[in-house]
């Protein structure tokens, strides 16, 4: 299993670029054709404007200049690397026509939300996950190194968290370490097992992962925090762990670690439901 399409999302804001040579480098890896997704804004004009030529073409310039911007940033992380590309623009709402498309691609690269306004979703990489059933990629908006050497794999032994081992195998066969976290374990026949964590090892070690088990305990269900502090300890540049979502709410496998790590991560997380 490789992946063989990654599809990324691209457009003009400062963290772009980070995403984009980290994309690049991981299909230059896995032999995989890049694309490129820009979505076009779509924009109403506001009624202070009113409804004159000058605004409309004020607006339009605006998105022609985003989409300018993300192909120049797409070309400049690409053209010096031997891999296929594609670029796509589309108009519509980001988080929509980026889902449609994710369908038809192995990995989705995206970004962390930013700390300033932005037009994009901050819940877009929960959004692509559940709504495609694709593993996404989210990179820190401060950036981060490509990843893989050492990954930092979230176990609770749900149907989430297998899907998401699965997904990431081409990361974790690449692995210099794959470190298997498990969190608050109970014992049972039905979930951990006897020895949590034992035997998604060693179905990890019959795939040739170079795999170790950690179970650590979350005081005050601070699961997040121990996630995040376990990946600092052992210098992890990738964390994969599953989703779920029910209703409204859109929680990690692990309770609410998502608030945590998507707001606070420092390094790539790997996602999938």
């Amino acid at each position: 299993m490789s992946y063989a399409t990654i599809l990324v999302h691209c457009d003009a804001s400062k963290a772009s670029s980070h995403r984009l040579a980290v994309a690049a480098d991981l299909a230059q890896r896995f032999g995989a054709r890049l694309v490129g997704l820009h979505v076009r804004r779509h924009f109403e004009t506001p009624a202070f404007l009113g409804s004159g030529f000058a605004a409309g073409d004020f607006l339009k310039t605006c998105v022609e200049v985003d989409e300018s911007e993300a192909s120049a940033a797409f070309t400049k992380a690409t053209q010096s690397k031997e891999l296929a590309t594609e670029w796509r623009s589309v108009d519509g709402y980001v988080d929509s026509e980026l889902a449609a498309q994710a369908r038809y691609a192995d990995l989705v690269v995206v970004g962390q939300a930013g700390a300033g306004p932005t037009t994009t979703p901050p819940d877009l990489p929960e959004t692509v996950a559940l709504a495609t059933g694709r593993p996404v990629l989210v990179m820190p908006f401060v950036g981060a190194k490509p990843p893989g050497k050492v990954v930092l794999l979230c176990w609770n032994a749900s149907r989430e968290a297998a899907r998401a081992a699965a997904d990431a195998l081409p990361f974790l066969k690449a692995a210099q370490k794959v470190i298997v976290l498990v969190v608050n374990p109970t014992a049972s026949a039905e979930g951990h097992g006897a020895e949590p964590g034992a035997d998604v090892g060693t179905w990890l070690a019959r795939h040739g992962v170079r795999v170790t088990v950690q179970r650590d305990m979350a005081p005050d269900a601070d699961v997040g925090g121990v996630i995040l502090s376990r990946a600092a300890d052992h210098g992890a540049d990738l964390i994969v762990m599953g989703i779920y979502g029910h209703s409204r709410v859109r929680e990690m496998v692990l309770g609410g670690a998502s608030r945590t790590l998507l707001a606070s991560m420092t390094v790539p997380v790997f996602m999938s439901h």
